[in-house]
């Protein structure tokens, strides 16, 4: 999130009372982020959040804004699509598609524990149970096919040691990708981007999931190793916590049982979602756009995690004797 076009208080007022959510009170940008632009709106209502998509099409967009009204309908803490007099939730705002969502409470938890993980872990499971029958489709988009076509992009602003890792990767994910055991794998509607920063606690308890216009049609455990390779990392160096990694999956676990197939596959699978935001940052990084307070984040971060992934893979298996989990390294 960033501010890559400029909105005035009357431009956003005039929206907000098409929608009858009261007037205008205050405006602010949001400061993270790098996709679209983002607005903290306050009413004399309540407080909302302000989207203008600045990559994805109107055609896209009913695909995020529809899951997000399917999964709160289910009983899942995420923003709610704002609607006008006629049903609408999908917005146009300064010649671009917007939407207004209501705002979680809380804040992230950037320094998270065990039992923040845990929570995170159940919540996601709950949340792919309740996408099982959305019936809308869409893929990944920043999938396979997406790698496929901006590795030759990147690759001139790399160095040599970082063009044979990013090429021999590839081609293990492609492999992967084509294994009768990936294609065999439980899928349906998933984040794809649930970071710290996409998630709410109010106080010790989580509030909410947000920021969905990443999501697709991909694994379900491709999810999973997102979050892994995030909320249960060091940031400073890209190790895994085996801890907090066995709080999340064991929380998961609990509520969505994860078949065998999945949990062979996680140690990819965590390769895989290192190489998604490696080369989704080189690209943000060696390609930016103009935006005011554009922060586009360092790609040598998950350069790192990848490396780690490869040389030290993690895997989860469940104790058979008492019905409990423990992470082991493989």
């Amino acid at each position: 999130m960033a501010v890559f076009t400029e909105v005035t208080p009357a431009e956003a007022g005039a929206l907000l009372s098409t929608l009858g959510l009261g007037a205008l009170q205050s405006l602010q940008g949001i400061h993270s982020g790098i996709e679209n632009t983002n607005y903290f709106v306050h009413t004399d209502q309540g407080d909302h959040v302000l989207t203008l998509f600045e990559r994805l099409s109107a055609e896209q967009l009913p695909f995020y804004l529809n899951l997000m009204q399917h999964l709160a309908a289910r009983g899942i803490p995420v923003p709610a699509p704002q609607a006008n007099a006629q049903g609408e939730i999908l917005h146009s705002l300064k010649g671009k598609p917007a939407a207004v969502v209501t705002r979680l409470k809380g804040r992230n938890q950037m320094a998270p524990q065990a039992a923040d993980c845990a929570q995170v872990g159940a919540m996601l499971a709950r949340m792919h149970l309740a996408g099982q029958d959305y019936p809308a489709q869409q893929p990944n988009l920043r999938g396979l096919a997406w790698w496929v076509e901006t590795v030759p992009v990147v690759k001139p602003f790399l160095t040599a040691a970082q063009t044979e890792l990013i090429d021999t990767e590839l081609a293990f994910q492609q492999a992967l990708a084509a294994s009768p055991e990936c294609l065999s794998l439980p899928r349906g509607p998933i984040h794809a981007d649930l970071f710290r920063d996409n998630v709410m606690f109010d106080g010790p308890t989580l509030s909410g999931f947000f920021d969905f216009y990443f999501a697709g049609c991909d694994t379900f455990a491709f999810d999973i190793a997102v979050c892994l390779n995030d909320w249960c990392i060091d940031l400073s160096t890209g190790a895994l916590d085996a801890e907090r990694a066995q709080a999340f999956v064991a929380a998961y676990d609990a509520v969505r049982p994860l078949t065998d197939t999945e949990l062979r596959l996680l140690p990819s699978l965590l390769r895989s979602a290192a190489m998604r935001f490696w080369l989704s940052r080189l690209w943000d990084f060696h390609l930016p756009r103009d935006a005011a307070m554009l922060q586009p984040h360092d790609p040598a971060h998950f350069e790192r995690v990848l490396t780690l992934r490869r040389q030290q893979p993690w895997a989860y298996q469940r104790a058979q004797s008492s019905g409990q989990s423990q992470g082991t390294s493989a």
